[in-house]
């Protein structure tokens, strides 16, 4: 529950926000690289896609910050699952290889092949991608 700012007296408690509105702003931030709760804030009451996105609500910083908090494992997860969808569906773009018709011998080292010990560990790298991000 969200004090509202008209008064501080305990009748005056606002219901809370949706978790689902506030993950919206926080995967919006993840995107868009900002991470601060303040930022959030400001973005939210600005910007044109996130007023859509979250209806017109523009959250606290603190109850960003507080929601971050609370919700730091199931943030991370998420984030992580939605970079994979991102990717796996082509949203995301990668590295551009243009070829112009030339030939060129086929190299397997290290660095171009993937076992399930190396995708385990770029998951394992995103996880921690996205909580250095948290």
């Amino acid at each position: 529950m969200a004090r509202c700012s008209t008064s501080t007296s305990p009748r005056n408690w606002c219901p809370g926000y949706n978790p689902a509105v506030l993950l919206k702003l926080f995967i919006d931030g993840y995107l868009n690289r900002i991470p601060s709760s303040r930022r959030l804030e400001c973005e939210a009451g600005r910007n044109v896609e996130l007023m859509w996105l979250t209806g017109r609500l523009v959250p606290n910083h603190k109850t960003i910050a507080e929601f971050r908090c609370q919700n730091g494992p199931a943030i991370r997860k998420t984030c992580a699952r939605f970079v994979e969808l991102c990717r796996r569906i082509g949203v995301l773009k990668g590295e551009v290889v243009a070829v112009d018709g030339s030939k060129f011998k086929a190299v397997n080292n290290r660095d171009r092949n993937f076992t399930k010990g190396k995708i385990a560990s770029r998951l394992a790298h995103l996880e921690a991608e996205v909580g250095r991000y948290i």
